[in-house]
Order: structure tokens, then sequence, then C-alpha cells
């Protein structure tokens, strides 16, 4: 049978509302009081019901997130961003990796949705703007995170992706490259549709360069050594002389494949930059130029406005980070 909080009280020798105060307020207790409290539910193994506790108070302690994919390094940073805030509030993060399918970010909602998390932060791989609106009028707040074109009703944290990919591909433009490819996709994403408008805007602006999109499955490792593969077995003056990858992890993907096969140096033959700086980027066997994005600081800001929206403030605001380069020896002449 399982011990309840009344278990715990008798144990101790004290009111159902000190053990209260020990589980949720154990600032109020005394040092004296808490020590023998906390005995009696080691003695008990006491587990506390947090789903009766939410039923009872009307409010989780808890964040629902969804990312894209959680083996990311950059969406692990930004979930460790929000952890650090949300615990400065006494709060918990559940993280949900959606792994790029819309049924399964359905699914996620749904779950905390049933939960009564106090809001939902989500990086979305389909339109979930309806979704999220029916979870708010429920009574959970929700917010986007690294999604700029998202529903207007509600928060979002994200980086301007169409100037990261600019500032990517003129990296490469000022060091000489011409013939540039940008690997990357699916172009459903709108992170990745963003990077890429913004390498075309580069290079429409030099008139002798050229660019070329070679649209990947996913944004993994594998996906970037499959399409190093195919570059290997262009002839020489058919193969592009630059290479910005949409992801850090492509990139790296892409430079494995490169060195694995030997036939072509880098960057000395092909320049390569990727986005995000995981730090895999600078640790690779030639440091790699990639975009960089605040991704700990877009967490914690996120979280930030899911409090004031669980709060009640129906205001949404949209905070926007630069993107800065980060220039190594993968692009270096």
């Amino acid at each position: 049978m399982a011990v309840s909080v009344r278990d715990v009280a008798e144990r101790a020798g004290v009111s159902l509302g000190t053990v209260s105060n020990v589980l949720n307020r154990p600032d109020k207790v005394s040092a004296a009081t808490l020590e023998r409290v906390r005995a009696a539910i080691d003695d008990l193994g006491f587990v506390r019901n947090d789903v009766a506790r939410t039923l009872r108070a009307g409010r989780s302690n808890t964040i629902g997130l969804v990312v894209l994919d959680a083996g990311n390094p950059f969406f692990t940073d930004l979930a460790r961003g929000a952890q650090e805030r949300a615990a400065e509030e006494g709060l918990n993060v559940l993280l949900g990796d959606s792994g790029d399918d819309p049924e399964r970010e359905q699914s996620y909602l749904d779950l905390f949705e049933e939960q009564r998390v106090r809001g939902v932060l989500i990086s979305p791989m389909g339109d979930v703007g309806e979704r999220l609106r029916r979870l708010r009028a429920s009574g959970t707040a929700a917010v986007f995170v690294d999604r700029s074109g998202a529903d207007l009703a509600f928060s979002a944290v994200f980086v301007d992706d169409v100037q990261g990919g600019r500032i990517a591909v003129e990296h490469l433009l000022e060091t000489g490259r011409r013939r540039i490819a940008f690997v990357g996709g699916p172009l459903g994403l709108q992170q990745v549709a963003d990077r890429w408008q913004g390498a075309r805007a580069a290079v429409a602006s030099v008139a002798d360069a050229s660019i070329e999109l070679l649209e990947t499955a996913a944004l993994t490792v594998e996906q970037g050594r499959e399409v190093a593969a195919a570059l290997l077995a262009r002839p020489a003056d058919e193969r592009p002389d630059a290479v910005f990858a949409a992801n850090d992890l492509l990139a790296i993907g892409l430079l494995q494949g490169v060195v694995m096969l030997g036939t072509l140096r880098v960057p000395e033959d092909l320049a390569l930059i990727g986005y995000d700086d995981i730090d895999f980027a600078s640790a690779a066997v030639v440091p790699l130029s990639s975009v960089r994005q605040p991704s700990r600081e877009i967490g914690r800001t996120a979280v930030d406005l899911l409090l004031r929206a669980a709060d009640g403030d129906e205001e949404p605001r949209r905070i926007e980070f630069e993107p800065t380069l980060v220039a190594r020896r993968s692009t270096q002449a």
C-alpha cells in the first residue's frame, strides 16, 4: 500500500501542514523539524504524488520542451539553458524529442496537456498554431523557440537565420571562393529555408559567383558523409570550391567524408563552413568555421517569456538574437 502524507506526519509527530511545508516550502520549517520529517520520509519510502498535487493546486511545477533533434548539440545546449532558468524558479523541464516527426510532435503536446504542465516550449516541425491555441484555452501557455516565422499569436525566441546564411557565404566569398554549394534540408524546416535564402542573397551581390542547392533528408553527420561521397564522384571541374552546411553536424559529416577518402584537402581544395558552432566544431580534425547561435541564452529567454505568459501576460513578444561568424582553419585561404 502506498505511503501517504498522513503516515509521514504520524511517524514524525507533526501536523499534515508541517509535512506540506517540508515538501513545498522548507524555508518555513525549523532545521530540527525538517530533519525529523525527512527522516520519516526516508524510513517509510514516501514518494510524493505530483499529479494529485497539480490537480489540487491547479498548476504544475513542470515545463514541457519539444525539440527537433535532442541528439543535436545545439538543442542539448538550448535545453540546458532552459533547465538552468527553470530551476531558478523551482521548476523542472520535461524534454521531448520529435525527431522531425509531426506525429511524434503532436503526441508530446498531448502528453504535456494531460500532465497539466505550466507551459510548453516548442521548436516545431509543422504548423502547430491551432494545437497551441487549444492548449492555451485550457490554461497551458506556449512559446516558440528557434523559429522566427511562427504564429504571431505566441511569443518566440529565435536567431536571424537569413542574416546567418548571408554572413556565412559572404565569408566564403571574401576568401575568394566563387562556386558555392549549400547543403541542408529538408527545406520544409524554416531554419534551413532561411539560411538558404541568406546564402542566395550573398551570392547575388557578386557577379561571378554561383550557388547550388544540395538538399538533404536530415541535418545529420550521416547525411553529410553521403553528400561528400557524391561531390567526390564528380569530375574535378564540376565540384564546388566551397560548401556552406546548414548545421555543424552536416559540416562534420562532410569533413569526415572528404578526409577519409583523402582526395580533397580542406580548406585548400574545398572551404567548409557550418552553423551553430557546437563544441565539436573547434575540435574537428580541421577546426570548423561556423555561425554561432547563443543556444543557452535562447533557452533561458524562452523560459522567461513562458513564465510571463503563464502568469497572464497575453502580449506576444518576439526576441531575436544576432548570429556571429566564427572563422577557423576550414575556410582559411
